[in-house]
């Protein structure tokens, strides 16, 4: 039941989306009146959700564009601010050393990276107090489509407080009145087939 809970909250954070009516195509008619030309029905192309987004690199907007295309859940404002919300997720998961909500959460790859961190920080008797100030850009680096999986990488600017304990609760490093500003890279990863908005995060780096 945990484990099911777990998955519906990234569900939850990186699969909802806003109901979009599509337009109506307007139907053609012939006029009662002979000498009055018949009215012509504008041409009309699919209506398919887009990205919302105008400020994206033409590269990215094509992987956007490509994903989109075939996973209909798919909306780059709605992703963006799951993405806030996955990334302050699975930081505070590590920062308390709960791999479950990070095997969760996380590609194996990357779930494995975050409990080796976690096992060398205990072995030291070593706690985290970190605070996530806040979230200052969220900004699509790359998308694409490979396959039938979708990769979105984005860029996450935030202010975090970092603090580091011993073993009676000192700190030995860092400060809560001092943030510093982090930049990580973040790739996330689903498989458009799948029957719920699964996203996870495949693959972290430093900006």
């Amino acid at each position: 039941m945990i484990a099911a809970f777990l998955g519906m909250r990234l569900y939850s954070v990186l699969g909802e989306r806003a109901e979009h009516e599509e337009e109506v195509i307007p139907n053609r008619y012939d006029s009662a009146d002979p000498q009055e030309p018949q009215a012509r029905p504008k041409p009309t192309a699919p209506v398919i959700d887009l990205p919302r987004n105008p400020n994206l690199h033409p590269s990215v907007d094509q992987g956007v564009r490509a994903i989109a295309s075939v996973d209909r859940t798919f909306d780059i404002l709605t992703f963006l601010e799951g993405a806030k919300s996955a990334y302050a997720m699975v930081l505070e998961a590590y920062w308390r050393g709960d791999k479950e909500t990070l095997r969760e959460l996380c590609d194996l790859d990357v779930f494995q990276s975050f409990a080796g961190a976690i096992d060398a920080r205990e072995e030291l008797g070593h706690s985290l107090d970190n605070k996530l100030i806040r979230i200052e850009d969220c900004t699509i680096r790359d998308a694409e489509l490979d396959g039938r999986t979708a990769r979105v990488t984005v860029l996450f600017v935030s202010d975090i407080a970092a603090v580091t304990r011993d073993g009676d609760g000192n700190v030995i490093a860092g400060s809560l009145d001092d943030a510093i500003e982090s930049r990580d890279i973040w790739t996330f990863k689903r498989n458009v087939d799948s029957a719920g908005p699964d996203w996870i995060l495949d693959e972290t780096d430093e900006g």
